[in-house]
């Protein structure tokens, strides 16, 4: 098998995790985009470089979080502050209420994610909707388990808290 087919099979059943990642992790989509395509392009001189992973999903979202704190910086040095989007997707034609109601909690909730900081939000991410350990996600960020563990637990119950904030913002 070459080693694109390979390289291929092995790491685009990563795609919505990495996907998932770079959307937590920067606000625009188009720069999640950019994010994932140079998380990938990475794995890619990595892959064929040799250098092959134990374990494919924690390996590409270390490199997705190494690209990530790169852009932060890169933003940060050009003094631009990024905000979330606020964009509608089509709606589907069958159940137009709840679709849009669904959207209201994600476009909520997205925006709770991003009122906290970067560490809580990347932890809650790779645990939440990665699916990782607490662990792996040590070993993925640099950070100790129990340091991995304060951020997820703190980030929770500010997320609960923010959540509960703006509903009662909107309350009639």
């Amino acid at each position: 098998m070459a080693a694109d087919d390979e390289f291929l099979r092995a790491t685009l059943p990563a795609l919505d995790l990495v996907h998932s990642l770079a959307r937590r992790f920067v606000p625009q989509r188009a720069d999640a985009e950019d994010l994932v395509q140079e998380t990938y392009l990475r794995a890619w001189q990595a892959w064929t470089s040799g250098r092959l992973p134990h374990r494919v999903e924690p390996w590409l979202a270390t490199i997705c979080l190494n690209v990530g704190r790169d852009w932060v910086r890169r933003s940060r040095s050009r003094r631009e502050e990024p905000a979330p989007e606020q964009g509608w997707e089509a709606a589907d034609a069958a159940d137009v209420e709840g679709e849009a109601i669904a959207r209201m909690r994600r476009a909520q909730l997205d925006r709770a994610l991003w009122a906290l900081p970067t560490e809580q939000r990347v932890a809650i991410t790779l645990m939440d909707l990665g699916g990782f350990t607490a662990a792996e996600v040590a070993g993925m960020t640099g950070s100790p388990r129990g340091t991995v563990l304060a951020r997820v637990h703190r980030g929770r119950k500010a997320l609960a808290r923010l959540v509960q904030q703006e509903e009662s913002r909107h309350a009639p």
